[in-house]
């Protein structure tokens, strides 16, 4: 029983310095994240600006009374595929799937900020308690205070990682909920037309 817990204490305090410097990767691409994120909300007011009067345009007088405007948004793209598609059902729905698929993946690494800071801060946190606990029993009170040091430092760490994943994950399904609905209502006016014309 005693070779399994040093074992076991063995493989704990070697997982100490890959958790770290994940957390430290992490704390550096939550950062630039934010950057990212920063640019992305400009491009989001930006897009908004251009798509706005083109859907009053066509709530209005039809698909066909407004040119879709240029610009970098992903939604701009896609919409411009499924006025491509006016004549095929199936298609428009592909490329639904395409920009649900898209926005999925666009989630992926914030999602996985919000999911895997916390839980390598907790790691963090529990594999120096054990060096604490036995310099705090041998009377070392300089080593456990360096160990309690570290598990605070990687819990904070771990912590703002997954806040500001799960910050950026919740504004971003926001925009892509709104852009989903945005492409929903063009597909569904687009049905409308095909249907008035088979009449």
């Amino acid at each position: 029983m005693e070779i399994l817990n040093k074992l076991l204490y063995w493989i704990s305090t070697g997982l100490m310095l890959p958790v770290v410097v994940l957390l430290l990767f992490l704390f550096i691409y939550a950062l630039t994240a934010v950057g990212r994120f920063y640019g992305d909300y400009i491009s989001q007011l930006k897009g908004n600006k251009l798509l706005a009067p083109f859907l009053k345009k066509v709530a209005e007088k039809g698909l066909n009374a407004s040119k879709i405007p240029d610009g970098k948004l992903q939604v701009l793209a896609y919409l411009g595929k499924l006025m491509q598609h006016k004549e095929s059902e199936v298609n428009r729905e592909k490329t639904l799937a395409d920009f649900e698929l898209s926005m999925t993946q666009r989630l992926g690494a914030t999602k996985k900020m919000s999911k895997l800071g916390p839980v390598l801060g907790l790691m963090g946190t529990l594999i120096p308690m054990g060096p604490a606990l036995v310099g705090l029993a041998s009377g070392d009170i300089a080593s456990m205070a360096q160990n309690m040091q570290v598990a605070f430092s990687t819990t904070v760490v771990g912590l703002i990682v997954g806040a500001i994943g799960y910050t950026l994950t919740e504004v971003k399904q926001r925009w892509y909920a709104k852009d989903l609905s945005q492409l929903n209502y063009i597909t569904d006016l687009i049905t409308e037309e095909n249907e008035k014309k088979e009449k």
